[in-house]
């Protein structure tokens, strides 16, 4: 049974940076692809950021190019979202969510999320 299992979220003043974790346990995730979505209050779910976990291009929203980085590391089976330069727009739920069927920035295209971490920034 796929597990994704979010961290890192909180309180940030707006310029901060924070960096959301997430474990992926219950697959060789090797030939998967991650991504990274968000959820505001009243808002639909909304693509940030995309890799494979093999490597190779990753995918970033306008709203998070130049701002946000996305990585895996293979031995902890992790997947990470550094974020930087915050904004109160991003406020939101962040989500982790897994693939085997090749990387997408469209949420419908991912088999398993995680709960989700809560990132507030404030102005």
């Amino acid at each position: 049974q796929v597990q994704l299992v979010e961290s890192g979220g909180g309180l940030v003043q707006a310029g901060g940076s924070l960096r959301l974790s997430c474990v992926a346990s219950g697959r060789t995730f090797s030939r998967y692809a991650m991504g990274w979505f968000r959820q505001a209050p009243g808002k639909e779910r909304e693509f940030v950021a995309a890799i494979r976990w093999s490597g190779g291009r990753i995918y970033y929203a306008d709203s998070a190019k130049g701002r946000f980085a996305i990585s895996t590391d293979n031995a902890k089976n992790t997947v990470y979202l550094q974020m930087n330069s915050l904004k109160p727009e991003d406020t939101a739920v962040y989500y982790c969510a897994a693939t085997y069927r090749g990387v997408t920035t469209t949420h419908s295209g991912y088999d398993y999320w995680g709960q989700g971490t809560q990132v507030t920034v404030s102005s």
